[in-house]
């Protein structure tokens, strides 16, 4: 027969166990509210020193096995390729803001030539359609162009202040993730143990599996789309270098900006290709259009290569984890992106092999007699 207080008991614990959810969730709410400004660039300094951790071994190796000369020199390297291009880049536009209006002001003045080029015209298929709008082009000028873009200039010159005036911002965030990646570096087996612990205590020994596999992911990723942004911006910066491209360096620096975005160099090397044959060197401009697609090739081959050299994991997973995750998450879902489906893949799979049936070779006990 049940006891009366069975019911009330329940119920108490019930309620109990509601308010302790419910105090968890508020707890770990006022956490992330408390730590949102320092999400992002926690994040990025995680993926940051996951990928760059076996690097810092071999500098600590070099450097007598001493951390802290090791941390400074990964630092200094962090320093060098995320926040001296920014700088560089608004030294560059603040120092040259003369010849940029100068420039303006002989673009209001410029006329195209009467004849369209000869490479223009011998175009396939859209050859025509190029001289016939370089006639339209030449014919209404761009004293009256630019009166039918005015409109739009308000729009785009607010835009422009806008990210100027959150360059700083930028600048910060960058800051302040080279430095959270400079604890990371000094403290990294203490996080990769307390990682670990979480890791095997919610899942087990797959749980720490995951764990790894995460790790794996995010170096892979960034094998690959690190070393391909760097090669990339090299070989386009040295093509823009030869053909007597102004501001090389500073348009190699956006370039590699560029290819670590997955927005690739064909943004700064397409202009190039316009100024070489606007300035009549038709030779430096097919040159630039070889080494545009010397670029794009190295985009679609080398990468995906590197990324299955870190993270054995298939092909189409990792490729539709960075598109995805850029397209979901923004710049950060080329890292988040690729090592949340690696995890859920591990555990599907894992899940699939192990479908609880005792194993064939198994001996049964025999039944006891009573």
């Amino acid at each position: 027969m049940p006891r009366a207080s069975d019911p009330g008991g329940n119920a108490h614990d019930l309620t109990r166990i509601t308010f302790r959810v419910l105090t968890i969730g508020l707890l770990l709410g006022g956490t992330l509210w408390v730590l949102r400004p320092f999400l992002g660039p926690t994040i990025w300094a995680t993926m940051l020193v996951v990928a760059s951790w076996r690097l810092m071994l071999r500098v600590q190796r070099l450097l007598w096995n001493r951390r802290l000369p090791a941390v400074l020199v990964m630092t200094l390297l962090l320093l060098l390729l995320f926040v001296v291009p920014l700088v560089l880049a608004i030294v560059t536009i603040v120092g040259n803001a003369d010849r940029l209006v100068d420039w303006a002001r002989l673009l209001a003045t410029w006329r195209p030539p009467e004849h369209a080029p000869d490479w223009l015209r011998s175009l396939p298929m859209v050859g025509d359609l190029a001289e016939g709008m370089w006639e339209q082009l030449r014919a209404m000028g761009l004293d009256e162009i630019l009166p039918r873009i005015s409109p739009y200039a308000g729009d785009v010159t607010r835009w422009f202040v806008a990210e100027v005036g959150s360059m700083g911002m930028v600048l910060f965030q960058f800051l302040l993730t080279v430095a959270i990646a400079a604890v990371m570096y000094a403290r990294g087996e203490r996080a990769a143990a307390q990682v670990r612990r979480f890791a095997h205590r919610l899942g087990g020994a797959r749980g720490e599996a995951s764990a790894q596999l995460a790790a794996d992911a995010i170096r892979g990723v960034a094998l690959g789309v690190g070393v391909t942004a760097a090669v990339q911006s090299v070989v386009a910066g040295l093509g823009l270098a030869l053909a007597g491209v102004p501001f090389a360096g500073l348009l190699t620096a956006l370039m590699f900006m560029l290819c670590v975005a997955n927005v690739g160099p064909l943004p700064v090397l397409v202009p190039a290709i316009g100024w070489a044959f606007w300035q009549g060197r038709t030779g430096w401009a097919v040159f630039l259009i070889v080494v545009a697609a010397v670029v794009t090739t190295l985009d679609n081959v080398l990468k995906p290569l590197l990324i299955k050299l870190g993270a054995d994991l298939p092909l189409l997973l990792i490729f539709a984890g960075v598109v995805g995750g850029l397209l979901a998450f923004g710049l950060i879902g080329i890292f988040a992106g690729p090592v949340i489906l690696a995890v859920a893949y591990k555990l599907l799979d894992d899940w699939m092999s192990d479908d609880g049936a005792p194993a064939p070779d198994t001996p049964r006990s025999p039944p006891q007699r009573h």
